[in-house]
Order: structure tokens, then sequence, then C-alpha cells
């Protein structure tokens, strides 16, 4: 089965901010993401949970798969969002089977 190059990124997020960087990314002409919710981790300031350590609300992860000529303006975007608050923006390479999708 022929597959296509695309990226993969994840932005994990306070859930406050989900609806900015949504809107962000919808703007920069993303037409596609899941918003999945964060039960907790690890970090720089040791381990959290969803219950308490960052907000009442807690964390989101946006997932994204977008074409590799396509990402750049999507980290723009998502980058004037998080700089300023807490958040990880990791990019994978990833393969996906329809690519007129992305």
């Amino acid at each position: 089965m022929r597959t296509h190059d695309a990226k993969r990124v994840e932005i994990i997020i306070e859930a406050p901010m989900e609806g900015r960087l949504t809107g962000a990314l919808t703007a920069a002409g993303v037409t596609g993401f899941t918003v999945l919710p964060v039960l907790g981790g690890s970090g720089r300031s040791g381990t959290w949970s969803r219950e308490g350590q960052v907000g009442r609300a807690g964390m989101v992860a946006v997932v994204c798969l977008i074409r590799p000529e396509r990402l750049e303006g999507l980290l723009e975007a998502a980058f004037a969002v998080v700089e300023r608050h807490i958040g990880v923006v990791s990019v994978t390479d990833a393969q996906v089977l329809r690519a007129e999708r992305f």
C-alpha cells in the first residue's frame, strides 16, 4: 500500500488555551486536528496530574497531521500562542495513506 510523507505535530497546553490554539491553527490553514485530555506527566518541575497541580482544567494535547510543506506556518501559529504558557510542542515524521486529506 502506498504511503505519503507527513508531519505529526503534538502540542500539549493548558486546557484554557485550547480555543486560542485551535483558532490560531485554523487561521493558519490547518484543516484538521484532534484534541485529547492529558491525565498527567512529569517534567522540569516534577510530576503533575490533572487533579490540581496544573490549574483546575488541566492540560490537553492537540494533535495535527500535516503536509511537510505546511509545517512552518503551523509552528509559527502554534508558537505565538504557546510561547508564554506552559506547553510542549513536538514534531515527528509520519506516513499517511490518504494524502489528499492533509
